[in-house]
């Protein structure tokens, strides 16, 4: 058995390490952004778009724990699919949430 998911051999693929070290602390420096935000913010908005922000991060995490042997590779593509449909359905309620929110404060539709 390969223990890692992309890999065509059992050696590691030093450009998909290199990538997925670059990925997580990409998604780590946004998830700290977003999460500093939301604490000055204080709204659900900037909330959803750190949780967002986070299920990338989690998406990277469950990439990395692929290529170690953590996760099998059926299990590895089920967990990184649900995260696109958790990322994406939080930043559409994001969205969703901050324009009702201008509506109701009299902010109306541009």
């Amino acid at each position: 058995m390969i223990p890692v998911a992309h890999a065509q051999t059992a050696d590691l693929s030093l450009p998909l390490v290199a990538a997925l070290t670059v990925a997580g602390l990409a998604a780590a420096v946004l998830t700290g952004a977003a999460l500093a935000v939301f604490l000055r913010r204080r709204s659900r908005s900037y909330l959803l778009v750190a949780l967002a922000l986070g299920a990338l991060l989690a998406r990277t995490g469950v990439a990395a724990a692929s290529i170690g042997g953590a996760i099998a590779l059926e299990r590895h593509h089920l967990v990184e699919h649900s995260l696109d449909v958790v990322m994406a359905a939080l930043v559409v309620a994001a969205v969703y949430y901050a324009r009702s929110a201008e509506v109701s404060a009299g902010g109306g539709s541009r």
